[in-house]
């Protein structure tokens, strides 16, 4: 009868532990990011001793599941047989499981025997007794010991853990991660009043393809100008700055026909491709169309100019002139 009823706890305790870890696992499997990284590491070791800690509760719930059911089976043979037959056999009651197990942690000394612990020290009239440390204080103490040993071992001695630069590295990677994300969101949100002259390769070669696919068609492949104005000179019909320019693609000219990109185009295309027609200025390509507009000096209003430097301008500014006062001195001298 005894054999039946431990038979019957061990497989309800097995029961409960194999679906615990089965749940566990499947919660693993789809909790686990895709991209193994350090952070998606620690998220798994972060489930896998949550795990542990159900398993351990688990085992102690069944733990005091028998302890209750063994106490219950002690207070029937109590009152059929007495008290005396059961300390003969040392089977008197001895209260619940976490009871005994205090009593045991605490080692509490009856106050009747308390001069076998006395140090013999005496301050104010409080003796100095040699009782033992408070059973949470050892285990939080031991705990840390074991703590330690395994992040020693997992961090230092197995090399499954980060490394403080690997996790510097990882923290960088992720800002800056962060930080695009927000440039990003940034860039987007420039419009005619906050744009400026973008001058970057990248953005200007951008810029190229967004002209290419939304405005050769009617402006030329090299700014030319075919049905749209010449890109390429210093008349601007609509004005010359970049404000102007990206006013003029975000909404539109539509009684000439342009439409308007905003629709189309983000505020960070717009600067983008606005900054590629700027630069065009002066590239001088074949069959320009004839100037349409005012004339905008970049210098006059007070923009630094996109048009690409004249070498040959800049070749006579630079070139030293030939100093003849000391030739034209000796010639004096020599009549």
């Amino acid at each position: 009868m005894k054999n039946k009823f431990f038979n019957k706890i061990a497989i309800i305790t097995a029961a409960l532990m194999w679906s615990v870890t089965t749940y566990a696992q499947e919660v693993v499997a789809e909790a686990a990011p895709p991209a193994p990284n350090f952070f998606n590491q620690a998220y798994n070791n972060i489930l896998v001793v949550l795990t542990i800690l159900v398993l351990i509760l688990v085992v102690l719930a069944g733990i005091n599941l028998v302890w209750a059911l063994i106490e219950s089976q002690r207070m029937k043979l109590l009152d059929r047989y007495g008290p005396e037959v059961l300390e003969k056999a040392n089977l008197t009651a001895s209260g619940s499981l976490w009871s005994t197990l205090s009593e045991k942690a605490w080692k509490l000394v009856p106050k009747d025997k308390e001069q076998d612990i006395d140090l013999g020290h005496e301050y104010d009239g409080i003796r100095e007794l040699d009782n033992s440390l408070p059973p949470w204080w050892l285990w939080l103490f031991y705990g840390t010991i074991l703590w330690s040993a395994v992040y020693l071992w997992y961090y230092h001695v197995s090399d499954r853990g980060p490394d403080q630069q690997q996790e510097y590295v990882a923290a960088m990677e992720m800002g800056e991660a962060e930080k695009a994300k927000f440039l990003a969101t940034q860039a987007n949100s420039v419009d005619e009043k906050t744009v400026t002259v973008l001058t970057d390769a990248a953005a200007l070669a951008e810029g190229k393809e967004i002209y290419t696919a939304s405005c050769m068609v009617c402006h030329g492949a090299n700014g030319e100008g075919t049905v749209g104005p010449n890109f390429t000179d210093k008349y601007w019909i609509h004005g010359g700055r970049i404000n102007d320019l990206f006013k003029t693609i975000k909404y539109g000219v539509p009684e000439k026909g342009m439409i308007s990109w905003q629709s189309q185009l983000r505020p960070a295309a717009i600067q983008k491709v606005a900054s590629y027609i700027l630069s065009l200025q002066g590239t001088n390509p074949p069959n320009p169309k004839a100037p349409q507009g005012d004339l905008f000096d970049p210098a006059a209003a007070g923009e630094k100019s996109t048009a690409p430097a004249d070498s040959t301008a800049v070749g006579q500014a630079n070139s030293p002139k030939k100093d003849t006062t000391a030739v034209n001195d000796v010639k004096a001298a020599n009549k």
